[in-house]
């Protein structure tokens, strides 16, 4: 066998098994070697039940000696299934399982089981325990038959651990020998880091824990490595062969700007266009992030760095995601250069409507300064007249991919990037390493801290009384929802089902609006556009709001289903609220079982407002691949790496991997051919793909 192989050719997979590891973007035999397990069963450490304590994490083995389920109805039922290790027996119970459950679970069987252990009426339990059937001893040639640790692997569709490790053993048996290695041995020299052939191994046959821990960290450097290979050279090429525009402060429309606010700059703000001016003035092209909460003020800060290019004679354009996000840009922007009467705003937004094909001529001949639009503004048939400056608002909706795009289209001008979820340094490193960062860590003065209070569904009527009063004060509300219609799959509260019990038993004198993700784009605008006219009271949404329009009158949310989302959405979706000057409220509603993970995230959302703190807490909990939730946010892939435990090991690879670049820009040199074989083959596509 040779590595590239599919896996359908093992012994025992066949077509049908590949397939469904094909879902875990397992395809050839190294994929498979390359998968990693989540965890290891220590046959030698096997915790006796009847010393497990409360409110500690157990792995064990027993024997199945009842499984019942309990309840009525499909929503009530919950599945029980009592083990015995022979000491004392413990309660494993599902609140939501299948039948790839009930038909593993069977009197008898030896099963390995770990979680969370908690008292109930005076039993411990486990609710939703990692679990995996132990199978029968086999033959005494049986290679896993009497090995001290087990790997247990993240499975899919039928595929069974048993199934993954027999096809591991083949693949190393015949395929070990052929597992090249991609880092120079200074390195691994200087980091004490195993071949990757050991260390692959390992990672699947290790004897000792300690022993897998290690192998996976030579493995995550080497991910790490390559990934800040990859934005060491975009950086390089950006900072040394990019040519950008050297901008001069005339001072002009920017000071009239600064002298007909009616507020006070904060001080993160000021920091933040002293750095941007430092940029537009030199001779390279900006490439800047702005970090900030909602309502931080990113929008005025941006409003000054167009202003310089347009007193030099340049436009300046700025793309949003949404067409209301761009109404509202363009709206705001209007109102603070209303008394620069010789700057013309425009507004280019996508598909027909009448004034388009004006609005595009005025942009390729000049008569308009100030561009804003979305997705429209990267089409081929808009032609800019001189564009000088570019803003990316919410940038991680658009991907890597299309920033550079929207870079080479306009011919390098200078790009400042701007996004509301504010992103761990950890992160900012991987996502944004070619990019300088900013941060805006203060809010206004004027702005008020939303009120935010997390409440278990018994205390839903008690909330509806406090949005009562809301409205009855004439102001609006905001009740989001996971799901949009109800679903067999998942026992969560849909919005249509809400909607019509908050229009027909709760709040039956007053409007209510239902909005979801499934509408069309036209017709999602015109709805939060009416609320914000409050043409309606409630708004009754899924998370499309996370961006949305300001409403400075609506000033309560309630969540429901809290416990089911990240810190960071949840902090987008109450960002939503207290826009105006009254007083805001967030009550976030959770549903049993609540995990510890989520209750830490419900009691993060009361005790800070602190969007920086708040990502930090969030990547802790979730991790990086479900930190910003799309596919196309920019944040890499990875397979072996994890940012909350690797930063220092990342710190060490951007540090090795700068360095040489620093000294070998092309890795043209000898002893640098390993590294650059292996960029060339794995990762020049994606230099390629977003180079800009």
């Amino acid at each position: 066998m040779k590595l590239d192989d599919n896996i359908k050719y093992l012994k025992g997979m066949g077509e049908f098994r590949a397939k469904q590891l094909m879902k875990v973007d397992i395809e050839t035999v190294l994929d498979l070697m390359e998968y990693f397990p989540r965890t290891y069963i220590d046959r030698r450490t096997n915790v006796p039940i009847a010393l497990i304590e409360n409110n500690t994490t157990v792995a064990l083995v027993g024997t199945i000696i009842d499984v019942y389920e309990k309840g009525y109805g499909r929503d009530k039922k919950k599945l029980h299934v009592v083990i015995s290790d022979g000491t004392d027996s413990l309660m494993c119970i599902w609140f939501r399982y299948g039948k790839f459950v009930t038909s593993q679970m069977l009197v008898g069987k030896t099963v390995w089981v770990s979680g969370p252990v908690s008292l109930f009426m005076e039993s411990y339990q486990i609710v939703h325990p990692d679990w995996e059937i132990i199978e029968g001893e086999a033959s005494d040639n049986d290679f896993w038959r009497k090995r001290p640790l087990l790997p247990v692997y993240k499975l899919t569709g039928t595929i069974t651990n048993k199934i993954i490790r027999t096809a591991m053993v083949q693949c190393f048996s015949e395929c070990a020998n052929l597992i090249e290695e991609n880092l120079p041995e200074s390195i691994l020299n200087l980091l004490k880091l195993p071949a990757r052939k050991t260390a692959l191994q390992v990672m699947h046959f290790a004897t000792e824990e300690k022993k897998a821990e290690k192998a996976r960290k030579r493995f995550s450097f080497e991910e790490l490595f390559y990934t800040q290979l990859l934005t060491g050279r975009l950086k390089f090429r950006h900072d040394r062969i990019v040519q950008g525009l050297k901008f001069k402060l005339f001072h002009t429309y920017t000071s009239k700007l600064k002298e007909s606010l009616p507020f006070e700059l904060t001080k993160a703000q000021k920091r933040v266009i002293n750095e941007i001016v430092q940029d537009m003035c030199s001779e390279k092209q900006m490439n800047r992030l702005i970090q900030g909460d909602v309502g931080s003020g990113k929008t005025i800060v941006t409003l000054f760095a167009m202003l310089i290019a347009i007193e030099n004679g340049y436009q300046a354009i700025m793309m949003v995601p949404t067409e209301i996000l761009a109404e509202q840009h363009y709206e705001s922007i209007s109102k603070y250069l209303k008394d620069q009467e010789e700057i013309n705003v425009c507004i280019l937004k996508g598909g027909s409507y009448k004034g388009k094909k004006g609005v595009k001529e005025g942009i390729a001949n000049g008569d308009y300064q100030v561009i804003i639009g979305t997705h429209a503004l990267i089409q081929d048939d808009i032609i800019f007249n001189k564009p000088g400056f570019m803003a990316v608002d919410e940038q991680h909706r658009f991907g890597v991919e299309q920033r550079a795009k929207l870079s080479q289209k306009m011919n390098f001008p200078d790009m400042l990037y701007l996004s509301a979820t504010p992103i761990p340094r950890s992160l900012a490193l991987t996502v944004y390493g070619d990019l300088e960062v900013s941060q805006i860590d203060q809010l206004p003065p004027t702005r008020k801290e939303v009120h935010t209070h997390w409440h278990a569904e018994s205390k839903k009527p008690y909330v509806y009384g406090e949005i009562r009063k809301e409205l009855e004060a004439g102001r609006q509300a905001y009740i989001v929802c996971p799901l949009v219609e109800e679903s067999d799959k998942l026992d969560l509260l849909d919005a249509e089902t809400l909607y019509q019990e908050l229009t027909t038993a709760i709040f039956t004198n007053y409007r209510i609006a239902l909005l979801h993700g499934k509408m069309k784009s036209a017709e999602k605008d015109e709805i939060m556009l009416q609320f914000k006219r409050h043409e309606h009271d409630i708004l009754v949404s899924t998370t499309v709001i996370e961006v949305g329009v300001d409403v400075a009158n609506a000033s309560v949310m309630m969540i429901e289903h809290a416990e089911r989302f990240g810190l960071s959405q949840l902090h987008q979706l109450r960002g939503r609220v207290g826009r105006g000057a009254e007083q805001a409220y967030c009550y976030l509603i959770a549903y049993p079982p609540i995990s510890t993970e989520g209750r830490e995230r419900l009691q993060t959302m009361i005790s800070t407002s602190d969007g920086f703190v708040i990502a930090e807490k969030d990547l802790e909990i979730r991790g990086p691949g479900d930190f910003f939730g799309t596919e196309q946010s920019g944040l890499p892939n990875f397979k072996f790496a994890n940012i909350i435990k690797d930063q220092q090991i990342l710190n060490t690879a951007r540090k090795i991997a700068f360095k040489i670049l620093e000294d070998d820009p092309h890795l043209e040199d000898e002893k640098n051919r390993l590294i650059r074989d292996y960029y060339v083959k794995h990762y020049m596509w994606k230099e390629q793909l977003v180079r800009y």
